[in-house]
């Protein structure tokens, strides 16, 4: 069962940081944009890390309040949740 749940954080981080990058090529090429709703989502399912990884590596983001609040904000509630549960 655990394997499983790494497994799907893996994922779900690696998915969150790719769409980050792939928003950010968009926003530079004036294309169709990723909803900022989706991005939230995918961090808020388990994506944070991949998600603030995203956010500063492409600098994709930063300058939204809600983003720069939100996705650490999400990111410590997953923290918090792992931990809780792996005591």
């Amino acid at each position: 069962m655990i394997e499983i749940a790494i497994g799907y954080v893996l994922l779900i981080n690696l998915f969150a940081f790719s769409l980050f990058g792939i928003d950010k090529r968009k926003a530079v090429k004036r294309k169709w944009r990723i909803p900022e709703a989706t991005l939230l989502t995918v961090a808020a399912l388990g994506g944070g890390a991949g998600a603030l990884l995203g956010m500063y590596t492409f600098h994709h983001k930063t300058r939204k309040w809600y983003f720069r609040l939100g996705i650490p904000l999400i990111l410590g509630i997953q923290v918090s949740l792992i931990l809780c549960f792996y005591d």
